[in-house]
């Protein structure tokens, strides 16, 4: 059996003892114990990322060995409990199946898993919220352009004038589609999709916010950052087809 994230062998009882290979189905009913909101869409997410390797019959239906269970608990676990990204968790479990000795770092904030979403190399404020200045100073455009995104809902102040760090993404990326000749009124159907999605999000967390467990409300958070990523992946995918279809 694999090991588990503290260096046992997975003790919860989430993973069957039968050898007999599970379906989709009978592994979903086995994580759903400890994790309510577990999806069979959540666990072909984790295989397609390389977090669990199930066996496949000759006509490609999916056999999951006890083994095969206990790694995506703890992969949920690690998810639950600490916030970590599937690339660290990945490295985690291999490195435990190698026998190494490994230390989980320190639980991130949720803040900081929808910032990873960003481009890691970028400058970014390292605030919380900054001031109209400072996001035009950042994003090296001037008031009229500013204030032409805000008209269009683009880029929205707070209550107090201050911006979200996410602000100057938007904002240099709004400027680079300028030069294309791309303006305000042309990307409002851009931001209306996104506000959309953003919809969709939080229809699928808006359960496990309320739900009873405080480790499930945690959750939520890392489910965010999932589902976008995945929605962004989604889009990104869509537009280069239509883009193959129209440009040949």
């Amino acid at each position: 059996m694999r090991q588990s994230p503290t260096g046992g062998a997975g003790s919860s009882g989430t993973a069957s003892s039968d050898r007999t290979p599970m379906s989709i189905g009978s592994v979903l009913n086995a994580l759903r114990e400890e994790f309510p909101e577990v999806t069979i869409s959540k666990i072909r997410f984790l295989e397609a990322e390389g977090l669990v390797e199930p066996q496949r019959t000759p006509s490609g239906y999916r056999k999951f060995t006890a083994a095969d269970v206990e790694r995506l608990a703890n992969v949920l676990r690690m998810q639950r409990d600490h916030y970590l990204p599937l690339k660290v968790i990945r490295e985690h479990l291999d490195a435990l199946e190698r026998g190494e000795q490994v230390q989980l770092p320190a639980p991130a904030a949720p803040r900081d898993l929808v910032e990873g979403m960003s481009d890691p190399d970028e400058e970014r404020p390292t605030t919380a919220r900054i001031g109209r200045a400072e996001l035009l100073a950042a994003a090296e455009v001037d008031e009229a352009a500013l204030a032409d995104w805000e008209s269009y809902g683009l880029i929205v102040p707070h209550g107090d004038g201050g911006y979200d760090i996410e602000a100057v993404t938007v904002a240099k990326l709004v400027a680079d589609l300028g030069r294309f000749g791309l303006e305000s009124r042309h990307l409002r159907a851009v931001k209306a999709a996104a506000e959309r999605e953003a919809g969709l999000v939080e229809q699928v967390v808006a359960p496990l916010r309320r739900h009873r467990n405080p480790q499930t409300r945690a959750h939520a958070e890392a489910t965010v950052r999932e589902l976008a990523t995945l929605s962004v992946r989604l889009h990104a995918a869509l537009l280069q087809s239509a883009l193959r279809v129209r440009l040949p």
